[in-house]
């Protein structure tokens, strides 16, 4: 059998907390050998202890904590393991930041036939034929390529659904774990998609694997696509909830293939079209945040379509899609904050607002401002934050704020207020707010301004920075 470059994509990553490096045990230890060993190419020489930090364990360890934009230590810290144990994708990790192909492995030919050999029994054949065709047709869209549906003999894209040893010595795992892989371009089984049955596969619910998603990432693959470390791409090793119908393929995506294929010679540029999503980077001393919240000791930073999450066991922000925890969220929010009286995290953008129990959306929702007593003339709020000390929740409209009591659901009176009677020294629009460990935190512009709410005193002007930090300086500067 020819030697092939093979993708497992494996299932959602969820919600893993981290463990103090104290009780990483003996069993993690050998589980992230093993990890290495699968994904980084370390050798059997790896010496007494991993966690030890010695070579050649601690280079791989540095490898794998460049990838995935951890603080490069080059020992098994909590974070790392967290990693580790996230679901992923099977093949070796690239050393490329952002976007890598395989090699020179792509089709000599812009046209290229696919053949669905067989179904799911989760979907409908319409369905799936439909959600086939839609994933060819994101590549499509920005390359030259043009697909073919064939009925018979052997097309360039073989796409069939099996269930443990299907026929290609690379058998899937029954339910969960390995969703599907496929093979970079070539003769043979090269370019073939295999998904794995044993799944359930969904059109557009986030009540399984939208089959639409993985058939898109797999077909990266199939075109000579490698994994991007970019948590925004679709080629990023883990699948990530978004919904089909909205979807646009990210920037880091756009520039891999068109280094391999090239643009759309077709494309109409007076015809505008949503722009390729690029991934934000913490470390853009210019970028604005949208929304900054707690969620049960967590904080989390919003940017378009993603947020940070950030929480005591972690020294390092977890960056992800704002969909893959809540897939009926918005985007692009105006504000968020989280009220420890309802144990609930609301979302704002432009008139409505969204309830969630966790990553559990609130029956009722999403609702309008004036639920909460804010005059209809708000067209939009700027930011909110919960005054755990008051139980009230402030809302900053412009150069004025409101005062809302989260108990008797109204909105207080002798508002709004001008900022600057309780905000000595705020200038700037504010763009987010939060409180932390009892100090009150508004960001305006680049700057965060601490402030103690009761005294309304102005303690510092802090940098975005303070809370949210820069991984790439972390990795830069580590020991």
């Amino acid at each position: 059998m020819r030697s092939c470059s093979l993708c497992i994509i494996l299932s959602l990553a969820v919600a893993v907390y981290c463990v103090p490096i104290s009780e990483v045990s003996v069993q993690d230890e050998s589980f992230a050998e093993s990890y290495l060993k699968k994904f980084y190419n370390l050798t059997e020489e790896t010496g007494p202890s991993i966690r030890r930090g010695i070579s050649p364990v601690s280079r791989k360890l540095s490898e794998m904590q460049r990838f995935f934009g951890l603080k490069i230590s080059g020992r098994l810290d909590a974070d790392t393991l967290e990693m580790m144990k996230k679901p992923r994708c099977g093949v070796p990790d690239s050393k490329i930041a952002g976007f890598s192909t395989f090699g020179e492995n792509k089709w000599k030919t812009n046209s290229l036939t696919y053949r669905i050999e067989n179904y799911t029994p989760d979907m409908s054949v319409p369905e799936v034929d439909d959600s086939i065709e839609k994933a060819l047709q994101v590549w499509a869209k920005v390359t030259p390529l043009r697909f073919t549906r064939i009925y018979s003999g052997t097309a360039d894209i073989m796409i069939s659904f099996g269930r443990l040893a299907h026929g290609d010595y690379y058998p899937f795992d029954g339910r969960d774990g390995t969703l599907a892989h496929a093979f970079a371009p070539g003769p043979g089984i090269g370019g073939d998609a295999h998904f794995d049955d044993d799944e359930t596969f969904t059109f557009r619910s986030n009540k399984g694997y939208i089959l639409f998603m993985v058939a898109a990432h797999e077909f990266g693959h199939s075109l000579g696509l490698s994994h991007s470390n970019d948590p925004g791409a679709l080629m990023y090793p883990v699948y990530i909830y978004r919904n089909r119908d909205t979807f646009v393929l990210p920037r880091d995506d756009v520039n891999g293939i068109q280094s391999l294929y090239g643009p759309n010679p077709d494309k109409d540029p007076s015809v505008a079209k949503p722009q390729p999503p690029t991934t934000p980077d913490a470390c853009d001393s210019t970028m604005v945040l949208d929304a900054v919240t707690t969620l049960r000791g967590e904080m989390l930073f919003f940017k378009d379509s993603f947020f940070w999450r950030s929480y005591p066991q972690s020294s390092t922000p977890q960056q992800s899609l704002i969909t893959n925890f809540w897939p009926n969220a918005p985007i692009n929010i105006d504000a968020a904050y989280e009220s420890q009286q309802s144990d609930r995290i609301f979302l704002f953008k432009d008139r409505r607002v969204w309830a969630f129990s966790g990553y559990d959306p609130v029956r009722g929702y999403p609702k309008t401002l004036t639920s909460f007593g804010l005059p209809r003339g708000v067209k939009k709020i700027d930011a909110a934050l919960y005054d755990v000390k008051s139980g009230k929740t402030l809302f900053f409209v412009g150069n004025y704020y409101f005062s809302y009591d989260e108990a008797k659901k109204t909105m207080d009176q002798g508002f709004p207020k001008r900022l600057d009677e309780t905000f000595p020294g705020l200038t700037g629009k504010v763009t987010a707010a939060f409180q932390y460990r009892g100090f009150t935190y508004i960001y305006s512009g680049p700057n965060v301004f601490e402030y103690n709410l009761r005294t309304r005193r102005l303690y510092r002007v802090l940098r975005k920075s303070y809370f949210l930090r820069c991984t790439k300086r972390l990795g830069q500067f580590a020991g």
